[in-house]
């Protein structure tokens, strides 16, 4: 089969892999429609994220058509049309019952904080992801979901991750009517967590990013306000400066290590690798949100130590709040939102490029050429 073949930093192919075993009488085989490169999937590019091994085939973020199922699995069968959520998740353990389908127990032997998640390093399972042809997909009767005939594909497969993590933000930073947020980050995450804070009842959003074809997208797209950081002498200052000196009620962390505006950060985080990813954005967001406030961290940071001002964190009574979505959980409410109309993910769909064509697709997005915000991946079979 034709799949996602990373080299080293920098360097992916598409080349022809093995097709996919059932190795677990609850596992499925799932052929893929559609796929996306996902902002977290370009630490993995850049060389940030431990244990990222040579061959490994990368994409969290999926639908498909069940092609085979193991003789355990009874929620789905063969010729279903479904969404995976990136968590692998076991579905009995003490964490799954609480919904904490991002910590699953089982799923990931080499951590003890993070479950398994498809495509993204041995750090989490070392399992095969989804910018494949074919994915074996272990727990089918966990993770797996039907899809509404009503729903366009398009807004299926940003259902797996991007939506449900933009949403979990939002909800982890505990919005109340009137709250003003802040958004470091207008990639396609913070993007879907300007979007929706509204739906919990903010009076005004703000993102910050440095890209302007981005901040432009972000403004029509979320009717939130935007600026650029590099065009703002101290951020921290500037959002002091528009909320009447207090801070904003809730910051939330939308970039991970690969955020850019301090030298410092860059270089001790993205180029020399002594913390794990430049935490910019994080310090940002702490100094940020008012006194009280809460700062939710939905972005990327590897499993070693970063230089964070913790000092400030306890001086101001911050509440931080972080985790992997749960995406299992949020999604019979986010499927009514978008039902409903509220919620339109797939408007920030702006390439759909042939699997064949992987490595350009990498390029594009990680060096942000051509206005890029969401590239999603059509196997061959899937064009037919």
């Amino acid at each position: 089969m034709l799949a996602m073949n990373y080299r080293g930093p920098f360097r992916v192919r598409a080349d022809q892999k093995p097709y996919p075993e059932i190795l677990h009488p609850n596992d499925a085989i799932v052929r893929v429609t559609r796929s996306c490169i996902c902002g977290s999937d370009l630490h993995l590019y850049h060389g940030l994220v431990p244990d990222t091994r040579v061959g490994s085939t990368f994409g969290h973020e999926f639908i498909g058509v069940v092609e085979e199922v193991g003789p355990s699995v009874e929620n789905v069968k063969v010729g279903d049309t479904v969404l995976v959520p990136f968590n692998i998740a076991c579905g009995k353990c003490a964490f799954c019952k609480q919904e904490l389908y991002g910590n699953c127990h089982e799923s990931n032997p080499e951590a003890t904080a993070v479950g398994g998640i498809f495509g993204y390093s041995h750090t989490a399972g070392g399992f095969d992801g989804g910018q494949a042809e074919y994915v074996r997909v272990p727990y089918a009767d966990v993770g797996p979901t039907v899809i509404p005939d009503w729903m366009d594909p398009d807004d299926a497969v940003l259902l797996t991750d991007v939506v449900p993590t933009g949403y979990q933000a939002a909800e982890m930073g505990g919005i109340k009517k009137g709250d003003t947020v802040v958004v470091f980050g207008a990639g396609p995450v913070g993007i879907m967590a300007a979007k929706c804070s509204w739906l919990f009842g903010a009076a005004r959003v703000i993102v910050i990013d440095h890209l302007e074809y981005r901040l432009d997208f972000v403004r029509k797209y979320a009717q939130c306000e935007a600026y650029n950081f590099k065009s703002l002498e101290d951020p921290v200052l500037f959002l002091k400066k528009t909320t009447d000196w207090l801070g904003a009620d809730v910051c939330i962390d939308a970039v991970g290590g690969d955020a850019a505006g301090s030298a410092m950060q860059t270089i001790t985080g993205r180029k020399l690798m002594l913390q794990a990813g430049s935490a910019t954005a994080l310090h940002w967001a702490i100094n940020s949100v008012k006194k009280g406030g809460i700062v939710s961290i939905v972005g990327v940071y590897g499993p070693t130590d970063n230089l964070v001002p913790i000092g400030n964190v306890v001086n101001k009574g911050i509440t931080i709040r972080a985790n992997q979505a749960s995406v299992k959980r949020l999604l019979p409410r986010l499927i009514e939102q978008i039902k409903e109309g509220r919620l339109n993910p797939k408007e920030i769909i702006s390439h759909r490029v042939p699997l064949e064509e992987i490595s350009d697709a990498y390029h594009i997005f990680s060096a942000k050429l051509d206005n890029c915000i969401k590239p999603i991946l059509i196997p061959p079979l899937a064009r037919v």
